[in-house]
Protein backbone atom coordinates (compact mmCIF):
# COMPACT_ATOMS: atom_id res chain seq x y z
CA UNK A 1 0.00 0.00 0.00
CA UNK A 2 1.47 3.33 -1.02
CA UNK A 3 -0.73 5.74 0.90
CA UNK A 4 -3.98 6.15 2.74
CA UNK A 5 -6.06 9.29 2.21
CA UNK A 6 -8.54 10.16 4.93
CA UNK A 7 -11.07 12.93 5.36
CA UNK A 8 -11.10 14.06 8.99
CA UNK A 9 -14.36 15.96 9.26
CA UNK A 10 -13.56 17.68 12.57
CA UNK A 11 -11.12 17.78 15.49
CA UNK A 12 -12.56 14.62 17.03
CA UNK A 13 -11.84 12.74 13.79
CA UNK A 14 -8.22 13.92 13.96
CA UNK A 15 -8.08 12.72 17.57
CA UNK A 16 -9.58 9.38 16.49
CA UNK A 17 -6.88 8.95 13.85
CA UNK A 18 -4.19 9.58 16.46
CA UNK A 19 -5.84 7.11 18.83
CA UNK A 20 -6.10 4.47 16.11
CA UNK A 21 -2.53 4.96 14.95
CA UNK A 22 -0.91 4.92 18.42
CA UNK A 23 -1.13 1.18 19.16
CA UNK A 24 0.52 0.43 15.81
CA UNK A 25 3.67 2.41 16.62
CA UNK A 26 6.78 0.46 17.55
CA UNK A 27 10.15 1.56 18.91
CA UNK A 28 12.52 2.68 16.20
CA UNK A 29 9.85 4.36 14.09
CA UNK A 30 10.37 7.81 12.64
CA UNK A 31 7.18 9.67 11.75
CA UNK A 32 7.13 12.95 9.87
CA UNK A 33 4.20 15.30 10.51
CA UNK A 34 3.81 17.72 7.63
CA UNK A 35 1.36 20.56 7.09
CA UNK A 36 0.90 24.29 7.36
CA UNK A 37 0.63 26.14 10.66
CA UNK A 38 -2.62 25.16 12.32
CA UNK A 39 -3.05 21.97 10.27
CA UNK A 40 -3.23 19.81 13.40
CA UNK A 41 0.23 18.27 13.66
CA UNK A 42 0.59 18.84 17.41
CA UNK A 43 -3.04 17.86 17.99
CA UNK A 44 -2.41 14.57 16.22
CA UNK A 45 0.72 13.97 18.32
CA UNK A 46 -1.28 14.77 21.46
CA UNK A 47 -3.99 12.26 20.46
CA UNK A 48 -1.36 9.56 19.92
CA UNK A 49 0.19 10.23 23.31
CA UNK A 50 -3.19 10.18 25.06
CA UNK A 51 -4.01 6.86 23.39
CA UNK A 52 -0.69 5.45 24.60
CA UNK A 53 -1.68 6.37 28.16
CA UNK A 54 0.25 9.59 28.71
CA UNK A 55 -1.74 11.73 31.15
CA UNK A 56 0.53 14.76 31.57
CA UNK A 57 0.57 18.01 29.66
CA UNK A 58 1.36 17.67 25.97
CA UNK A 59 2.70 20.89 24.53
CA UNK A 60 4.09 21.94 21.21
CA UNK A 61 7.89 21.82 21.08
CA UNK A 62 7.96 24.90 18.82
CA UNK A 63 10.27 26.87 21.12
CA UNK A 64 12.17 24.01 22.76
CA UNK A 65 12.59 21.97 19.54
CA UNK A 66 12.07 18.76 21.53
CA UNK A 67 9.73 17.30 24.13
CA UNK A 68 10.27 13.82 25.58
CA UNK A 69 7.34 11.71 26.73
CA UNK A 70 7.77 8.42 28.57
CA UNK A 71 4.85 6.02 28.65
CA UNK A 72 5.63 2.76 30.43
CA UNK A 73 8.91 1.73 28.78
CA UNK A 74 8.22 3.66 25.60
CA UNK A 75 10.20 6.82 24.88
CA UNK A 76 8.54 9.14 22.40
CA UNK A 77 10.52 12.15 21.19
CA UNK A 78 8.43 14.96 19.70
CA UNK A 79 10.49 17.34 17.60
CA UNK A 80 9.37 20.60 16.03
CA UNK A 81 11.89 22.15 13.67
CA UNK A 82 9.79 25.16 12.68
CA UNK A 83 12.34 27.51 14.30
CA UNK A 84 15.35 25.44 13.24
CA UNK A 85 17.71 27.71 11.33
CA UNK A 86 21.29 26.63 11.86
CA UNK A 87 22.59 23.12 11.14
CA UNK A 88 24.97 23.51 14.08
CA UNK A 89 21.90 23.30 16.35
CA UNK A 90 21.47 19.69 15.22
CA UNK A 91 25.00 18.65 16.11
CA UNK A 92 25.21 20.66 19.34
CA UNK A 93 21.88 19.36 20.64
CA UNK A 94 22.77 15.71 20.03
CA UNK A 95 19.49 15.06 18.25
CA UNK A 96 21.00 12.25 16.16
CA UNK A 97 21.28 10.09 19.28
CA UNK A 98 17.50 10.11 19.78
CA UNK A 99 16.83 8.47 16.41
CA UNK A 100 17.54 4.89 17.44
CA UNK A 101 15.86 1.49 17.75
CA UNK A 102 14.61 2.23 21.29
CA UNK A 103 12.64 5.42 20.58
CA UNK A 104 9.71 6.64 18.54
CA UNK A 105 10.40 10.02 16.95
CA UNK A 106 7.60 12.32 15.78
CA UNK A 107 8.97 15.18 13.70
CA UNK A 108 7.06 18.35 12.83
CA UNK A 109 8.53 20.48 10.04
CA UNK A 110 11.04 17.80 8.93
CA UNK A 111 11.91 19.85 5.84
CA UNK A 112 13.68 22.36 8.11
CA UNK A 113 16.18 19.65 9.15
CA UNK A 114 16.49 18.03 5.76
CA UNK A 115 19.79 16.26 5.31
CA UNK A 116 20.12 15.52 9.02
CA UNK A 117 17.11 13.30 9.64
CA UNK A 118 16.85 9.61 8.88
CA UNK A 119 14.18 8.54 6.41
CA UNK A 120 10.63 8.45 7.73
CA UNK A 121 8.80 5.19 8.24
CA UNK A 122 5.53 7.11 7.92
CA UNK A 123 4.72 10.60 6.72
CA UNK A 124 1.41 12.16 7.71
CA UNK A 125 0.55 15.22 5.65
CA UNK A 126 -2.33 17.24 7.07
CA UNK A 127 -4.19 19.89 5.10
CA UNK A 128 -6.94 22.15 6.37
CA UNK A 129 -10.22 21.31 4.66
CA UNK A 130 -13.19 23.38 5.85
CA UNK A 131 -13.60 22.72 9.58
CA UNK A 132 -11.73 19.43 9.22
CA UNK A 133 -8.56 18.08 7.68
CA UNK A 134 -7.39 15.92 4.84
CA UNK A 135 -4.75 13.45 5.98
CA UNK A 136 -2.51 11.59 3.57
CA UNK A 137 -0.43 8.91 5.24
CA UNK A 138 2.47 7.52 3.23
CA UNK A 139 4.83 4.68 4.07
CA UNK A 140 8.56 5.21 3.57
CA UNK A 141 9.81 1.81 4.76
CA UNK A 142 8.65 -1.76 5.13
CA UNK A 143 7.92 -1.11 8.81
CA UNK A 144 5.86 1.94 7.82
CA UNK A 145 4.07 -0.05 5.15
CA UNK A 146 3.09 -2.73 7.68
CA UNK A 147 1.76 -0.03 10.00
CA UNK A 148 -0.17 1.58 7.15
CA UNK A 149 -1.66 -1.77 6.09
CA UNK A 150 -2.78 -2.47 9.66
CA UNK A 151 -4.34 0.98 9.94
CA UNK A 152 -6.21 0.58 6.66
CA UNK A 153 -7.36 -2.95 7.51
CA UNK A 154 -8.45 -2.26 11.08
CA UNK A 155 -10.06 1.16 10.62
CA UNK A 156 -10.97 1.57 6.99
CA UNK A 157 -14.74 1.40 7.56
CA UNK A 158 -14.78 4.07 10.26
CA UNK A 159 -12.63 6.74 8.61
CA UNK A 160 -13.99 8.33 5.41
CA UNK A 161 -11.65 8.44 2.44
CA UNK A 162 -11.27 11.25 -0.05
CA UNK A 163 -10.27 11.08 -3.65
CA UNK A 164 -7.71 13.35 -5.27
Amino acid sequence: MESLKLLLVDESATDALGARLAPLLVPGMVIFLRGDLGAGKTSLARAMLRALGYEGRVKSPTYTLLELYTVSRLHLYHFDFYRFHDPREWAEAGFRDHFCADNICLVEWPEKAEGFLPAADLTLHLKIHGVGRKAEITAGSERGNQCLLQLAKRYEDSLPHWES
